[in-house]
């Protein structure tokens, strides 16, 4: 895969398409563990891997949905990095859906299309991307979110 380093000039030019998409990363049971203990959300079909294989609809247990969409910059950040710029600042969710769950040891990738650049002032542009999160082998996307980034240029 070949991360794109276009200039925020050169940004503009994907507006309406597909930017790209990121490597395939396994979300594992040990990450998913890990973001309940972080989160304190350790419902059952997330932690409890016996019980996911018996009576969850998935028979297995399943990431957090906001453990799915944590993932998102890191694997955006592996399609684009705006050259140029001081800083990338994630500026927050339009919106946000989780259609289908990812199971533990699954494979997701994002991709992203760009869906706006705007210039806020002099050193700022607002980016609104529509990222998909894919789940290997599923036809069904685990995340779909309209995300914004927040460019900074100079002083």
């Amino acid at each position: 895969m070949l991360m794109l380093t276009p200039s925020l000039t050169e940004l503009r030019d994907y507006q309406g398409q597909v930017v790209g998409h990121s490597p395939w990363m396994t979300v594992s049971q040990s990450m998913i563990q890990a973001f309940a203990d972080a989160t304190g959300d350790h419902q059952w079909i997330h932690v409890d891997v016996e019980r996911a294989r018996a009576e969850s609809p998935w028979r297995s247990p399943v990431a957090h949905g906001f453990l799915t969409v944590s993932l998102i910059p890191q694997l955006n950040t592996q399609v684009l990095q705006v050259s140029g710029t001081s800083a990338s600042i994630n500026y927050g969710l339009n919106k946000l859906r989780f259609p289908a769950a990812v199971k533990a040891g699954s494979a997701i990738r994002t991709r992203m299309a760009l869906q706006e650049l705007t210039q806020v002032d002099e050193h700022r542009y607002l980016a609104s991307y529509h990222t998909t999160v894919e789940i290997e082998g599923e036809d069904k996307p685990a995340c779909v979110a309209e995300n914004l980034v927040m460019y900074v240029t100079g002083g």
